[in-house]
């Protein structure tokens, strides 16, 4: 299924997660029928209590074995707590009765109809994807460079001791400026080996891993998708690894999330097209 058919207020909010800009939220309330998505599941799931963005009831469309669950997209979309909290609880509603392709936060469909025919027209792909998550969670694991390890790094790295005594025995700021700089990018340098080794000891653990951005200072960013029941094993695994590298990456984990790194909402073009 491609990301529902986007009014003008979802264009940037369908492909990246956000919410939509406020010029472009107020095009979306000229849709009278817009609809706010908050994911797709198996046909015979029950709607959710909760009430949704800006306290909207939350309602299902059934479609071709599928059920999508909906609610009348607010006159402005923006950030607000209250609503990624309402967001998120439709979501965990749904997953508590099955697997779930969670939308993110401020996507919408402009009609009714226009959704119903994405389900008839994506229903295999869709299902595909339902199976792929059945009975999984995903948790995300990041890991933060640690600063404060590099005593022992210019013990064992020759270079860095070098620099280190030629600074201290011509002590300038342009060579104080030089050895900060080495000792920084030897810190992230075995902060980023660290972050490699933890992934290579979780992957195995997962169905799928999908690696996420970094920077300079979270080397570390990577989504698990896990048997439910290997949830425990899978924390357990990453409390070993903090215990073995925490002199150079922090680690945390979120989670359990819905899927939201293993959806895949575009069909597979067909060879030729």
């Amino acid at each position: 299924m491609t990301a529902p058919a986007p009014t003008t207020a979802t264009g940037t909010a369908a492909a990246t997660g956000t919410a939509a800009s406020p010029g472009a939220a107020s095009a979306s309330a000229s849709v009278p029928k817009a609809l706010y998505v908050y994911g797709i599941a198996p046909a015979g799931m029950r709607a959710p209590r909760s009430p949704g963005v800006d306290g909207a009831p939350v309602r299902l469309l059934t479609e071709s074995g599928l059920c999508v669950a909906v609610s009348a997209a607010p006159p402005r979309i923006r950030p607000r707590r209250r609503d990624l909290l309402a967001h998120q609880a439709v979501l965990d509603e749904l997953a508590a009765q099955g697997p779930v392709l969670p939308m993110r936060f401020a996507v919408l469909s402009p009609r009714t109809d226009t959704l119903l025919s994405q389900l008839r027209s994506d229903a295999v792909h869709l299902t595909e994807q339902l199976e792929g998550v059945r009975g999984c969670v995903e948790l995300n694991v990041k890991g933060a460079v640690v600063p404060g390890h590099f005593a022992d790094l210019v013990r064992r790295d020759d270079q860095l001791r070098n620099l280190a005594l030629r600074t201290r025995r011509r002590p300038d700021y342009e060579a104080n400026v030089r050895l900060g700089e080495a000792i920084a990018l030897g810190v992230r340098r075995e902060a980023r080996r660290a972050a490699r080794e933890v992934v290579d000891r979780l992957a195995p653990l997962a169905v799928r891993t999908v690696q996420g951005a970094t920077d300079d200072e979270q080397v570390l960013s990577a989504s698990f998708l896990l048997r439910a029941d290997d949830e425990q094993r899978f924390r357990e695994a990453v409390a070993a690894r903090a215990r073995a590298c925490g002199d150079r990456l922090a680690l945390s984990v979120t989670g359990p999330l819905p899927c939201y790194s293993f959806v895949d909402p575009r069909p597979s073009t067909p060879a030729g097209r």
